[in-house]
């Protein structure tokens, strides 16, 4: 039985991207222009990673970012519910490309690290076309929304397994098999099971699943992101090889290359990274809460 909720989604994913987008424009604006918890965590966050910028640049870049967000929120039906053929018209340019298809042609186990910039939906439904691909996925707060996005992003061959131990086992289980995982690295992970390294500056908790399955496997690691190109166009696709040190037997190593490769990619399009989560919640022990 359909929700209000899930009917409503299921409609939206029927308008054209440009229309999408245009209603998540104004939406992103009444983010910045009234008062919410994510202008305000953006704003923070901003001033965190980039005290030297001009309070105004900070205001501007806070304004496209949440209109970026508002295009996301717009979109999400249409990645989820869309033909497969619809979703790969949606895909403009693929920069990079080559990695990806070198690594599956050669049968190489494959992390696909998606930050949350542009629509990280449409890289792990666009990969889980190319091969069988397991992504870990934490469940929704409610049934029917669970269910829905669950169905959407296993329908065109991913599986998804939940942030748990069996979870962790079936990335394991794949990357031994040969096969292809994708990990958002940039949440914040469960006590105990992440680490402290700088990111844009800051000491933040910091996922070491992800540099321990490279070091076991030594699998093909690609940073990708869904770049959203304006005007509703669609978008261009990222593949961008990690450094060698994230497979570093030292934690400390791997995770800070982890970092490093994110704000590198962060940095060509910062408008477009989620910059309303709140990275920084957890502190090392003994520092103040910086929200």
């Amino acid at each position: 039985m359909n929700t209000p909720t899930t009917s409503l989604l299921k409609l939206a994913a029927f308008l054209p991207l440009p229309v999408a987008h245009a209603i998540g424009t104004l939406l992103g604006w009444l983010f910045y222009l009234l008062p919410n918890k994510k202008r305000r965590i953006t704003l923070r966050n901003l001033e965190l990673c980039f005290p030297d910028m001009p309070l105004v640049q900070r205001h501007q870049l806070a304004r496209r970012s949440l209109i970026e967000t508002g295009k996301s929120a717009m979109e999400k039906p249409i990645l989820l519910f869309c033909s497969h053929k619809r979703l790969l018209r949606l895909v403009r340019n693929r920069i990079g490309h080559e990695h990806l298809a070198h690594a599956i042609e050669s049968e190489h186990a494959i992390i696909i690290c998606t930050p949350h910039l542009g629509d990280w939906e449409l890289i792990g439904l666009y990969c889980s076309t190319l091969r069988p691909m397991t992504n870990l996925y934490r469940p929704q707060r409610g049934r029917e929304i669970d269910k829905l996005i669950r169905q959407g992003r296993q329908r065109l061959g991913a599986t998804l397994v939940p942030t748990d131990v069996n979870g962790v086992r079936a990335l394991y289980r794949a990357l031994a098999n040969g096969e292809m995982i994708g990990v958002l690295p940039d949440q914040n992970p469960g006590k105990g099971t992440g680490i402290f390294v700088p990111f844009f500056g800051i000491s933040t908790n910091t996922m070491v699943l992800l540099p321990r399955l490279a070091h076991k496997y030594r699998p093909v690691v690609l940073y990708s992101y869904a770049e959203r190109l304006s005007w509703g166009r669609g978008f261009c696709l990222h593949f961008v090889p990690a450094g060698d040190n994230l497979v570093s037997e030292d934690m400390n190593t791997a995770a800070t290359s982890l970092n490093q490769g994110l704000e590198r990619e962060i940095a060509k399009l910062p408008e477009q990274y989620w910059w309303s989560y709140q990275r920084f919640r957890r502190r090392p022990d003994g520092e103040p809460p910086l929200y």
